[in-house]
């Protein structure tokens, strides 16, 4: 980290609230901070995920059909 993060306005989530938001299970949570895909800040043995993170992996996880090939393609066609 080169840059000092200031944490003072951050609002920190429990591992099970980020879970029951994104309906998903605890463990599901855990996996996605080991292998770095969401943020998480250790407090002794348990972790909090900053609420924005949250937001804005959401908000990149998002499906947008349109940019994908194109319209579905008919599996019975033929």
């Amino acid at each position: 980290m080169t840059q000092e993060q200031n944490f003072s306005d951050v609002h920190f989530l429990t591992v099970q609230e980020v879970a029951e938001l994104m309906r998903v299970s605890k463990m599901t949570i855990y996996r996605m901070v080991h292998a770095g895909e969401l943020p998480a800040v250790r407090f002794g043995r348990s972790y909090r995920v900053p609420a924005n993170a949250v937001e804005s992996f959401l908000k990149d996880a998002v499906v947008d059909r349109t940019k994908t090939q194109g319209p579905p393609s008919s599996a019975h066609a033929g």
